[in-house]
């Protein structure tokens, strides 16, 4: 049993298509959009795959608990969290406002905090689980107006690392993927990035596609990285070299 926050759209969507191919039956999490979170599920159903919509607002502690009581309930188990869903509201920093700051670190580390949290409850009680993080190589070296972005990918690298440390007794590994510039309807709709400036900076001259995240995401949740934890594999085409 799989569950992909954010898996409505773009990476997440991705990542969960992939997943449900590779066997497993995947939570479809969204928050704002059931019609593209259906898109998902008929995508994977379409492919032979088994699939279940859930709602919830990561960045509220509440909605994140009544998922998970929904997961228990309904199957028991849970053995592969991805934390994907997050948001961007870029901006130089001496004109961001606090309020666009938290709610970025809100959804995306605050999102990640109480989804792992909760999986780790089921997990640690199964003794065994899989949990990957999706930061950005913006969290690794920063980014130009992403002061808040930046921070809070940074922050779920060094979460990731210290929950891997934690809960290797369990056998519960923890890992995280670091995407580079890859094409999603978030990342081309976001004005202040200039494509070009990245494309110049990245030796295989090419945006990331969105399953090729995915894949590497499904590499490191099942067993064949079955002693592999606490690790970030960055997905850039060498932009990060």
């Amino acid at each position: 049993m799989s569950l992909v926050t954010g898996a409505s759209q773009g990476i997440g969507r991705a990542i969960a298509i992939d997943l449900a191919q590779n066997g497993a039956h995947v939570i479809v999490n969204y928050n704002k959009s059931l019609k593209e979170a259906e898109i998902t599920e008929e995508l994977i159903k379409n492919n032979g795959g088994k699939s279940t919509i859930i709602k919830a607002d990561v960045s509220d502690e509440n909605e994140v608990m009544e998922m998970f009581k929904r997961i228990k309930k309904n199957f028991k188990r849970l053995d592969i969290l991805v934390n994907n869903a997050g948001i961007i509201k870029d901006g130089y920093l001496m004109m961001m406002s606090g309020k666009s700051f938290n709610q970025v670190m809100n959804v995306n580390m605050g999102g990640c905090f109480h989804c792992t949290q909760a999986a780790l409850r089921l997990m640690c009680s199964q003794k065994k689980g899989s949990i990957v993080n999706i930061a950005s190589t913006s969290g690794l070296v920063g980014q130009e107006g992403q002061t808040n972005y930046s921070a809070s990918k940074g922050a779920i690298i060094s979460f990731s690392k210290a929950v891997a440390k934690e809960y290797a007794k369990y056998n519960i590994r923890v890992n995280v993927v670091a995407p580079g510039f890859v094409k999603t309807n978030m990342t081309t709709a976001n004005k202040t990035v200039l494509l070009e400036k990245y494309i110049d900076n990245i030796p295989m001259e090419r945006f990331g596609e969105s399953e090729e995240v995915a894949n590497a995401v499904s590499f490191l949740a099942s067993d064949k990285a079955s002693y592999i934890t606490s690790k970030v594999l960055t997905v850039d085409g060498g932009m990060t070299v």
